[in-house]
């Protein structure tokens, strides 16, 4: 269990982020088109899983922006924006800002992500959501960077992400 916090309030998650070296979690979540998506759909692609709580905050906007403007210039990784919304509203989000990079994904149907990753948010007004939190996993299927944003309203460590991904490439 990861104790963060979210504008001061002390909140706790379902357990850690998986730990640089070992193994990524398989998961199953949902895309725009309602069809589902799973870590071996992305075999052999370096990600940078984007874990947010909801695209409509102005901080998990801003994220998937960001993350969508730095990849389209590095290149090089698959972006995945995680969250809990529903893949309609994901997708109206990336059409009306411009993110045509990143690919939303939902927990709609199979909650087990953010148990696997653990970044379910268990308390506070948040609970149910998932916590702010970037992995990046090279093209073997192992982290190679985990970061739990310790305050949800800030941002994740950018350059920190895109760089464990350009290592990872560079390795390739």
């Amino acid at each position: 269990m990861a104790t963060i916090t979210h504008k001061g309030e002390t909140i706790h998650t379902s357990g850690e982020l998986p730990k640089v070296g070992s193994k990524a979690p398989d998961f199953r979540l949902t895309k725009g088109d309602l069809s589902d998506a799973s870590l071996s759909d992305f075999a052999g692609k370096i990600l940078i899983l984007s874990i947010v709580p909801s695209l409509d905050t102005s901080t998990c906007a801003l994220s998937a922006k960001r993350f969508n403007e730095e990849i389209k210039k590095q290149g090089g990784a698959v972006v995945l924006n995680v969250s809990r919304d529903l893949p309609f509203a994901q997708s109206r989000f990336c059409k009306a800002e411009g993110v045509d990079v990143v690919i939303p994904l939902s927990e709609m149907r199979d909650r087990s992500f953010g148990k696997a990753y653990g970044v379910e948010i268990l308390d506070g007004r948040l609970a149910g959501l998932l916590a702010r939190a970037v992995v990046v996993v090279d093209s073997s299927g192992a982290v190679v960077h985990a970061q739990q944003v310790p305050e949800i309203a800030s941002e994740p460590d950018y350059a920190a992400a895109l760089e464990a991904a350009k290592r990872a490439k560079a390795r390739d």
